[in-house]
């Protein structure tokens, strides 16, 4: 059954879950808005029990598992929490469960900007850019993606992304408004930002490219057009979300709007200013 959720608000929307009796829904730490009094909230370490093949555990499990489960089970939170430390994401994840009825649980965001529900059905898995997770079914497992190699090295952005699979709902967040493409009706690639990517199916190929050749005209875009030296390229048939705001972007207008600006004309490469 699709979980009852509602997306409110405009410039800083938020996600509000309807919880049938004994369904839970998980959300990273610092997504949580609000929640009805019959809604019990645990955080823990590990993900969701149950996602990904993990088992359910529970008395029984825990009986016939022994110490060698339990030892299995500890060191898979730890590699759990070191891939989650290694990407710059939250180490704990907040845990909601309704109780003697229906309840209700509010997330939001971090940044103004929209918010999508995404429905798994166990086939194709999601990827999403780093902090894009709000919140999620206990039947959706959250992972982690490592690009590595090239692209990795090059996209910046696109080094860490974070993956969704299993069957259920997943709600993800950024900045600005989002558009809904697939590469496919655009002639089977798009170049993008690198900022600009929130999530994609999986089947659509990611990868970085550099923008322009070392020459003039590459010269001055990575200079003058304020993308740097990178684009991210989306190829094949599948569904990617896009946003219209970076981070970079909104820091940079904050800055500037306190006089602290030091990125002038060329921005880009030149930019001076602090991570």
């Amino acid at each position: 059954m699709t979980l009852r959720q509602e997306i409110v608000g405009n410039a800083m929307q938020m996600a509000v879950v309807s919880l049938q009796p004994g369904r839970t829904v998980y959300c990273e730490a610092g997504k949580f808005l609000f929640k009805t009094a019959n809604v019990t909230m645990e955080t823990r370490l590990s993900g969701p029990p149950g996602a990904g093949g993990r088992p359910q555990g529970g008395a029984d499990g825990a009986a016939g598992a022994g110490m060698g489960g339990m030892l299995r089970q500890a060191m898979g939170t730890a590699m759990q929490v070191g891939q989650r430390a290694l990407a710059g994401e939250s180490l704990a994840f907040q845990y909601f469960t309704s109780t003697g009825g229906e309840g209700t649980v509010g997330f939001a965001g971090v940044l103004p900007g929209e918010m999508r529900a995404l429905e798994l059905d166990g086939t194709r898995a999601w990827f999403a850019e780093k902090d894009a997770f709000v919140a999620a079914e206990s039947t959706v497992d959250f992972g982690i993606a490592f690009q590595g190699g090239k692209t990795g090295r090059s996209g910046g952005e696109g080094f860490v992304l974070e993956k969704f699979t299993g069957r259920g709902t997943v709600i993800i967040a950024g900045a600005g408004n989002f558009i809904d493409l697939n590469p496919a009706d655009l002639g089977g690639r798009v170049d993008v930002d690198t900022g600009c990517v929130v999530a994609f199916e999986e089947g659509i190929q990611y990868g970085v490219q550099r923008v322009g050749g070392l020459n003039r005209q590459g010269v001055m875009n990575a200079v003058f057009g304020g993308e740097g030296l990178s684009l991210a390229t989306l190829e094949g048939n599948g569904r990617v979300i896009l946003q219209s705001l970076t981070i970079e972007t909104l820091a940079n207008a904050l800055r500037k709007a306190q006089g602290g600006d030091k990125q002038g004309p060329t921005g880009g490469l030149f930019s001076t200013n602090a991570g």
